[in-house]
């Protein structure tokens, strides 16, 4: 595993807008071009109640060779600076833990409010051979990171791919094993709808609960052909389509305080 450089996030206090842990004001001195996204981001917390929430978001990115054109023509770099922006509601600290990952972690970095631009292709190109897909590698790292940090907030983890692990059985382990944790997994899905690698996630959304898994940790959302083109604002709804009710049904078995 390549470990990426860590860079270290600008605390800021809570801001004013709609319970924002980072405010408007912050995001344009560090972050002007992301201004746009940033108010996209709140109309769709407030669509869905989740005002003054603080919450830890991760950004997971699939590394196996076919995702090199989405690297090449932006649509990754667009999807974390909308995860970017969407963490600046939640978490303070203006930044996202990221996940590379392929047949392994491929790299573990932070990206930061203000040191966004460019820096999810300029990381990646960095990493080597863009090798298989193993979710469970990736879930793992996630799992390690939020355990170490000590943190009892929940965990908003974006998870995306496009298309199915090499292990599914390793997947679905890990994702009961997660439904433990203060983690929700928002899997999104780049690539061909109609595509049958993304059956494996569609059945990943609908494990039985309690027969799998103690509640429901997990949503999907297809983002198409060219994720680029979908519009911010469903975009912000879909991320967050799920999470609110994961909510309380994390706290009702005492996985939430």
């Amino acid at each position: 595993m390549i470990v990426v450089d860590r860079a270290g996030g600008d605390r800021d206090v809570r801001g004013s807008d709609g319970g924002a842990a980072i405010s408007l004001a912050k995001v344009r001195e560090k972050a002007p071009d992301l201004v746009s996204l940033y108010k996209a981001a709140g109309a769709g917390i407030r669509r869905h109640g989740l005002e003054g929430l603080r919450a830890a978001v991760y950004l997971v990115l699939d590394r196996s060779g076919s995702m090199r054109p989405y690297y090449r023509d932006g649509s990754v770099q667009h999807l974390a600076e909308q995860v970017l922006t969407l963490s600046a509601y939640f978490d303070d600290d203006g930044t996202v833990p990221v996940v590379f990952f392929s047949t392994d972690v491929d790299g573990i970095t932070d990206l930061k409010l203000g040191d966004h631009r460019g820096r999810i292709e300029k990381l990646q190109q960095n990493l080597g051979h863009m090798g298989r897909t193993n979710y469970h590698w990736a879930m793992d790292a996630v799992i390690d990171h939020y355990l170490d940090s000590g943190s009892r907030a929940p965990a908003l983890v974006i998870f995306q791919t496009d298309g199915g692990p090499t292990s599914r059985a390793a997947a679905e382990r890990y994702l009961c094993k997660a439904a433990r944790l203060p983690l929700f997994w928002q899997f999104v899905g780049f690539g061909d709808p109609d595509d049958d690698e993304f059956a494996f996630l569609r059945r990943l959304d609908e494990l039985p609960v309690p027969g799998r898994r103690v509640i429901d940790n997990a949503g999907f959302f297809h983002a198409g052909r060219d994720p680029r083109t979908v519009d911010d604002q469903l975009l912000y709804d879909r991320l967050l389509q799920e999470f609110p009710a994961w909510l309380p049904a994390a706290r009702a078995a005492h996985i939430l305080r």
